[in-house]
């Protein structure tokens, strides 16, 4: 449907964050590490995500444009299970949402 002239054009967000959702599945441990393999954070940093993650029940790791957003979101679902422990079947899970 084409818009009306001096209608305003709906906007794409510009910048996405990428969100990191809790589950008993996997450790601090493993947290720390993933943010700052795939993020390039300090371990104070992942610290820090890794606890509002437990606090909160999800973080906000990253804010960038949507295709990186979308590409970090991939890495971490492809990042694999927990190895120290044994109810862990998966990677975490991850969202994208518009930052507002």
């Amino acid at each position: 449907m084409p818009r009306e002239q001096g209608e305003p054009s709906p906007r794409k967000p510009w910048l996405w964050h990428v969100v990191l959702l809790d589950d008993q599945e996997h450790s601090y441990d493993y947290v720390i590490r993933m943010v700052q393999e795939l993020f390039g954070t300090s371990a104070a940093r992942a610290s820090q995500i890794a606890a509002t993650v437990d606090e909160h029940g999800r973080a906000i790791v990253m804010t960038t444009h949507q295709e990186l957003a979308e590409l970090k979101r991939e890495q971490i679902l492809a990042y694999g299970r927990d190895p120290q422990l044994s109810a862990s079947t998966g990677s975490m899970q991850a969202v994208i949402e518009p930052a507002e």
